[in-house]
C-alpha cells in the first residue's frame, strides 16, 4: 500500500487569541500537485511552515506525517526528504547563481565532485547556464525564481513546498514556472502549492483545498469544485427576432434580453441538459445563431466559499464539464 506524501489530521495553530488553523485535515498522494487556496491571512503560509517543520503545530493537533515520518518525533527525517521555496527568495544576490547552488550543495554535505555535478545538471535543466557566472542580483524575477527552485532541488527532495512561487512574475515567466512544476511531478515529486492565482491552481493541481477562517471550506478537483457553485447557464443568441420569440416561447423559464436577442437558460452544462435544450429547439423548428455554455470557474468558487460562513467540506466526483465555448 502506498502511503500519502502528506497526511495531517486535525492540524491546529493559534497565536494568542488568534486561531489561524482550526483543525484542518489534509491528504496529499505521492507524485501529485496539491494546491491550497485562500485569501490573505487565511493560514496558507502557516500550514506550509508547520508541514515543513519550520513552525510547531498546536499542542492539540492530531497526527501529522510528511514523507511517512511523524512530525512530532521525526522532524529531522522530514527535513531530509523535503524542499521548501518560500514567498521570498532565498537567493543571495551578492554571489553568482553557480555559487548559490554550490553553497546549497555544501549545506547538504554533498562531496565536492557530487555538488559540482548536481549544480551543473540543475543549472542546465533550469536554463541558467549562461547566467551562472553572473551575480544573482543581475537576474530577472523569473530567473531568480528558477534559481530558487533549483537550489531547493540540490538535495533531491521527493516532496516540495512552493509558497506562492509565481507571485510578481510576468505571464511568460509564470508559464515557464508551470512547465518546471509539471516536470517535477513527471519525475515523481510531490508538490504542495499555495498560490494567489486561481488559474495556476486550475492548470496545475490534481486536488485543490480552499482555506477560509482557519478551516477547509471545500476540497476536490478543479472540476468538482466548480460544480458546487451555482450560476451555470446556456446562452442562446439570435439575429432573427421571430426566431428569438419562438425560442423564448419554447424555453419557458429562460432569462430574456430583448435588446441583444438572447436567452439565458440555467444549466449545469451537462451533455444531457444541452441535448434537451437543442431537442426542444429542433421540435419548434428554431435554430440559434450562437450557443455558449458557461460553468463557474475557480474565481466563482473562491469568492463564493471565502464569502460564505458555511460551505461544503468536500464534493463528490462527477463527470467533467465544459468551460465556456462558442459554437
Amino acid at each position: 500500500m502506498t502511503h500519502p506524501a502528506i497526511a495531517a489530521n486535525g492540524l491546529r495553530k493559534s497565536y494568542g487569541d488568534k486561531t489561524v488553523l482550526d483543525g484542518i485535515d489534509l491528504t496529499v498522494p505521492a507524485g501529485t500537485v496539491f494546491a491550497l487556496l485562500g485569501p490573505n491571512g487565511a493560514g496558507k503560509t502557516t500550514a506550509v511552515k508547520i508541514l515543513s517543520t519550520l513552525v510547531s503545530p498546536g499542542a492539540d493537533s492530531g497526527e501529522i506525517r510528511v514523507g511517512g515520518h511523524d512530525l512530532a518525533t521525526e522532524a529531522q527525517a522530514i527535513r531530509a526528504s523535503i524542499g521548501v521555496t518560500g514567498q521570498f527568495s532565498a537567493v543571495d544576490g551578492l554571489i553568482t547563481g553557480e555559487e548559490n547552488m554550490l553553497l546549497m550543495a555544501d549545506l547538504h554535505h554533498l562531496p565536492k565532485a557530487e555538488g559540482r555535478r548536481v549544480t551543473a545538471e540543475l543549472l542546465e535543466r533550469f536554463d541558467l547556464v549562461e547566467a551562472a557566472k553572473k551575480p544573482a542580483s543581475t537576474y530577472s524575477g523569473g530567473m531568480k525564481r528558477r534559481l530558487d527552485i533549483a537550489m531547493t532541488l540540490v538535495g533531491g527532495p521527493r516532496i516540495i513546498f512552493l509558497d506562492e512561487p509565481t507571485t510578481g512574475l510576468d505571464p511568460r515567466s509564470r508559464h515557464t514556472m508551470w512547465g518546471i512544476i509539471r516536470g517535477l511531478v513527471a519525475d515523481g515529486v510531490t508538490v504542495f502549492l499555495t498560490t494567489q492565482y486561481l488559474e495556476e491552481a486550475d492548470e496545475l493541481a490534481d486536488r485543490i483545498a480552499v482555506l477560509n477562517n482557519g478551516k477547509i471550506a471545500a476540497e476536490g478537483t478543479a472540476e468538482e469544485l466548480k460544480r458546487i457553485v451555482p450560476g451555470g447557464h446556456v446562452k442562446l443568441r439570435f439575429t432573427d427576432p421571430d426566431a428569438y420569440r419562438s425560442a423564448a416561447a419554447t424555453l419557458t423559464g429562460a432569462a430574456l434580453d430583448e435588446e441583444a436577442l438572447s436567452l439565458r437558460i440555467p444549466s449545469d452544462g451537462s451533455q444531457r441538459e444541452l441535448r434537451s435544450i437543442l431537442d426542444r429547439l429542433d421540435t419548434a423548428g428554431v435554430e440559434a445563431d450562437e450557443l455558449t455554455v458557461h460553468t463557474p470557474d475557480l474565481d466563482d468558487v473562491f469568492f463564493a466559499l471565502t464569502d460564505s460562513a458555511t460551505a461544503p467540506a468536500s464534493v463528490p466526483a462527477q463527470p467533467n464539464q465544459p468551460k465556456e465555448n462558442a459554437r
